[in-house]
């Protein structure tokens, strides 16, 4: 039996943001919260938000295959603000995000 539900179609197309955090820096919960705020965000336009286990310092969101936010890269952890308004203009350009895009 497969640990994974099958998919069905219209899930299969919405995208997947996976949160690679290391586990070495304890920074699970802070991996889970993102998770948390995107799901709550993007409800319907999510397929998958996944936790990945890592090490190093690793701290990257990716939406399919292009890296939203990267740590070592973007000089460490997005704002929550910051993270969702990448995540929308990868995935839902045109949405407005209410406050958060209010100065």
């Amino acid at each position: 039996m497969s640990d994974t539900a099958p998919r069905l179609d219209a899930e299969a197309e919405k995208p997947r943001i996976a949160i690679t955090y290391c586990t070495q820096c304890n920074w699970l919960l802070r991996a889970g919260w993102m998770a948390q705020e995107l799901l709550s965000t993007f409800r319907d336009a999510l397929g998958e938000v996944a936790l990945i286990p890592g090490s190093g310092g690793a701290f990257a969101i990716t939406c399919g295959d292009a890296l939203i936010w990267e740590r070592k890269r973007d000089g460490g952890f997005p704002d929550i603000k910051t993270l969702k308004q990448r995540v929308r203009d990868r995935i839902e350009p045109g949405r407005d995000l209410g406050h958060l895009d209010r100065a």
